[in-house]
């Protein structure tokens, strides 16, 4: 059947590194479902049994008899199909609960009266009463079969002590890298030489599994889910780092930790800064644009290939980073280029203009451009070959000169406009 087939799947499953992020799933259904099934089991009960001595004695000698009866039927038919006694008796007595298809079988012999209500009544009883001990039982099914066998537990699997492991790190100070791949793992990596706990999230199922054998505290899930980010123990993580790429992956994440942690740092990569406004207003502490940071790295060993002194060196990227790489986005496009995002707030760039004779800048003072509508930035006026940088409001063109600005595109064709025409 596939309430069977879908039983014995989860039971697979849940010894996978895949359970995570199972769990996160259904959970949603479950609790819905969950709750419907024991209301309509509650509309059916009468509770009165519990109040008089002699049916109360009987319903506890149901439960009694229901539990050990299953539990051993269930031991003696599973121990062919294992190796040991333990695995027999610890698979009976889960299977020992009494379930919703015994309360249905109960419920349809009672209305069709096939079985006395003086039966069937503590019957019914006894069964939703096993599965309200049901969490006890399951919980304990391994201390319970140890008992009765008389055995002393075994060393822990692999998988249980990495699970511990994992578990116990979460419970401490700890780094939570959001996507384990190559920056991930280099984080990861950097963050161990200095003696630092970390644990990762990532949905690649070949890459977990290759990194629990070598020993890593990763997780397969969705970084997004807010249980799975409990579980990864985000109420005692120091710091999170988001590795992925995808902005709209980063945008996701950081709503669901701005919803359960609003103080926690989080640093965010990207490929560039198309969208680092849309990062921060989502709850980046910081955000990395890689385009930017490797033309910073490439900066610092020019400058030290130069002989500048290495403090001033980190001063420079200092001061760069500090002013959100405006100076970096002072670059002059290809002729061909399209910006990456068109919604984007980042369109910034570069562009030269030549102010030829006749027209309407010449002159005139910038700051007369700027009464016309004239919203870019100056960044420079070139004459006779001599570069002035961030020329004054006062300066005034003449025919010839190379005016830089910079601004959106519209904002740079509006600007050009103005200095031909008017």
């Amino acid at each position: 059947s596939f309430a069977l087939g879908a039983f014995l799947s989860g039971m697979m499953l849940a010894e996978t590194e895949y359970r995570h992020q199972i769990e996160a799933v259904i959970r949603p259904f479950r609790d819905l479902l969950l709750g419907l099934f024991f209301i309509s089991v509650g509309m059916l009960l009468d509770m009165r049994l519990l109040t008089r001595p002699s049916e109360l004695a009987i319903v506890l000698a149901m439960l009694l008899t229901l539990v050990i009866l299953k539990a051993g039927i269930g031991a003696l038919v599973t121990r062919p199909f294992t190796t040991t006694d333990f695995k027999a008796l610890r698979t009976g007595i889960v299977i020992a609960i009494g379930g919703e298809f015994g309360v249905a079988l109960c419920t349809i012999l009672l209305q069709a009266r096939m079985v006395p209500e003086a039966l069937g009544e503590p019957l019914l009883v006894a069964i939703v009463l096993s599965m309200v001990l049901s969490p006890l039982i399951l919980n304990n099914n391994k201390r319970v079969a140890r008992l009765l066998l008389r055995e002393s537990g075994p060393v822990r699997t692999a998988s249980e002590r990495e699970e511990a492991a994992t578990h116990a790190i979460a419970l401490r100070e700890h780094v939570i890298l959001c996507g384990f791949g190559r920056v991930g793992q280099n984080v990861a990596r950097v963050l161990e030489a200095q003696g630092f706990e970390y644990i990762a999230l990532d949905l690649d199922p070949a890459r977990i599994r290759a990194a629990r054998q070598a020993g890593d505290p990763v997780i397969f899930g969705d970084s997004s889910d807010e249980g799975l980010l409990r579980q990864a123990g985000l109420p005692t993580a120091s710091v999170l780092v988001i590795s992925f790429s995808d902005p709209a992956t980063s945008v996701g994440i950081l709503r669901s930790v701005r919803r359960l942690r609003p103080e926690l740092p989080v640093l965010v990569r990207t490929a560039d800064d198309s969208r680092i406004k849309e990062l921060q207003d989502a709850g980046a502490t910081d955000v990395v644009p890689e385009t930017f940071e490797a033309s910073l790295m490439l900066v610092s060993h020019v400058l030290m290939l130069l002989h500048v002194p290495v403090p001033r060196v980190v001063r420079a990227l200092e001061a760069i980073r500090a002013d959100r790489y405006a100076v970096l986005r002072n670059i002059v496009r290809r002729g061909d280029a399209r910006p990456v995002d068109e919604l984007a707030e980042h369109r910034e760039e570069l562009k030269s203009v030549v102010v030829p004779p006749g027209a309407w800048a010449v002159g005139r003072s910038l700051g007369e451009l700027r009464g016309r509508g004239v919203e870019v930035t100056f960044t420079g006026v070139r004459r006779h070959g001599i570069l002035g940088r961030e020329p004054a409001a006062d300066t005034v063109l003449r025919d010839g000169d190379i005016v830089v600005i910079y601004g959106q595109p519209e904002e740079l064709e509006r600007a050009e406009s103005v200095m031909l025409a008017g």
